[in-house]
């Protein structure tokens, strides 16, 4: 066939483009998995990564002679430098080891090195001293780990530090509290923010301590954890290096069965993933309420006019940013919820949804990133206060009586607040009718700004 060429593998011939860097067994798995699409460039360049300290343990072993080795090491340096992405497409939802993905890079790999003029065998070098089985776990914990420390904990760092200008800002401004959608007692702008900020450090704090979780790896374990074929020293070599490689303190899991029959430290991550999704999502809807009206809404603050809002009613502008974060969070808890199912599937000694479970961390990691620096710019960072809603706002809530609980009793205080929302008057004006306190006793007990500070009013 014109363009085309024949590798074989143990199961025979196989057709496959001639450009193609990938050979037999990648193109068996192209053929026999097309569901969906292929795994992100994360998760390959980890594996490659994989693939460098590997040759390079075995060459300080004495396992692999340095020619080949090098070989190795450069063609995986080009992979991870991104130059060969087009050549992995073996499907996200493939045999549940990821075998066929790892050998897809042993078999570019080996391709690679041949163009450079070294024989080097996808299984015999590329592979030594390693299995899918414990290649795509450790995989799983590298990309992740570089995800979560080069995109989304910068992220959140930026996230914060828009929320802590705006918290600065704002500290002033006195605002309606609410409980249960309801009018509550008053608070300050800075202090709704600063709540958001705790959850967001919450979160943060989360995601590291799973993120550490992950360097310890179980590269060595090989077929079923017990590092069958493999050097006794290779597991303590091989993460030296990729430590060196990477600038992550990676070691050796204690024993290599739990990182490859399960997969609870990626678990971890994911459940981090989804918590700090919940907090998203809570600061998104509540500056979408906070934006609504603009006339017969809270209209608290105005969001940023980012586009038009409707394809039918002019001037219409929605609070689409936060909606967009609402929808990462909303498929983030979905993923997290899928990898829950996937950790349950290790069965014996390999879990077999790992690829699954690749797929799903780099996807929230990347969309929690990227979400968080778009609400950090497009609506955190713009959005106007309108001081005379709020001043307004507050100045007719009824609840501010609640103050008054300490001197008059809460029976009275809640007749008072009954009548003020009966008649629509101030509060001050009605408890000056049904108590002996003076206006100035009451302005004072009353003060919205001075009750959001806390306490006991004296």
């Amino acid at each position: 066939m014109a363009g085309h060429r024949v590798e074989r593998d143990s199961m025979g011939e196989m057709t496959l483009p001639e450009s193609a860097l990938w050979g037999a067994q990648t193109q068996r798995a192209v053929e026999n998995f097309p569901v969906h699409g292929p795994l992100p460039p994360g998760f390959i360049h980890a594996v490659a990564w994989i693939k460098a300290s590997a040759a390079a343990a075995n060459r300080q072993l004495g396992l692999l002679d340095p020619e080949r080795a090098d070989a190795i090491i450069g063609a995986a340096r080009g992979i991870i430098a991104g130059e060969h992405d087009n050549q992995f497409p073996v499907d996200i939802f493939q045999t549940g080891s990821g075998t066929s993905t790892n050998m897809n890079v042993n078999e570019v790999i080996s391709h690679l090195c041949a163009q450079q003029g070294a024989a080097v065998h996808p299984n015999d070098h590329v592979n030594l001293g390693q299995s899918s089985n414990d290649t795509i776990p450790t995989a799983i914990h590298l990309s992740a780990v570089q995800a979560v420390t080069g995109q989304l904990l910068p992220a959140l760092q930026h996230l914060d530090a828009a929320l802590a200008a705006r918290q600065k800002e704002l500290d002033q401004v006195v605002k309606t509290g609410r409980t249960h959608l309801m009018d509550a007692m008053p608070v300050t702008l800075g202090q709704e923010i600063g709540g958001w900020r705790s959850q967001l450090a919450f979160a943060v704090q989360g995601l590291r301590q799973a993120r550490d979780g992950l360097l310890a790896i179980p590269q060595g374990g090989t077929a079923v954890g017990n590092g069958v074929n493999t050097h006794p020293d290779f597991a303590a070599i091989f993460a030296r290096d990729l430590s060196e490689c990477t600038g992550h303190n990676f070691e050796p899991m204690d024993t290599a069965f739990a990182g490859q029959s399960a997969i609870d430290r990626p678990l971890a991550l994911s459940a981090a993933l989804r918590g700090y999704a919940v907090v998203l999502m809570k600061l998104a809807n509540d500056l979408r309420w906070m934006n609504s009206g603009p006339i017969d809404g809270l209209a608290e603050i105005q969001l940023p006019a980012v586009q038009p809002g409707s394809s039918i009613m002019p001037g219409k502008v929605n609070p689409v940013i936060c909606e967009s974060a609402c929808m990462v969070s909303a498929q983030v808890m979905g993923l997290d919820q899928a990898n829950t199912i996937a950790a349950q599937s290790g069965s014996f000694q390999l879990n077999v949804m790992l690829p699954l479970v690749a797929a799903n961390l780099l996807d929230m990691t990347g969309m929690l990133a990227n979400v968080s620096r778009i609400m950090a710019d497009r609506a955190i960072a713009g959005f106007t206060v309108n001081h005379d809603r709020l001043a307004a706002a507050v100045g007719r809530n009824p609840i501010l009586v609640t103050a008054l609980n300490p001197v008059i009793g809460y029976e009275k205080a809640a007749e008072i607040a009954k009548q003020a929302y009966a008649s629509g008057r101030a509060v001050l004006d009605v408890a000056a009718d049904m108590t002996d306190l003076s206006r100035e006793e009451l302005a004072r007990y009353l003060d919205p700004e001075r009750l959001t500070r806390g306490g006991l009013q004296d």
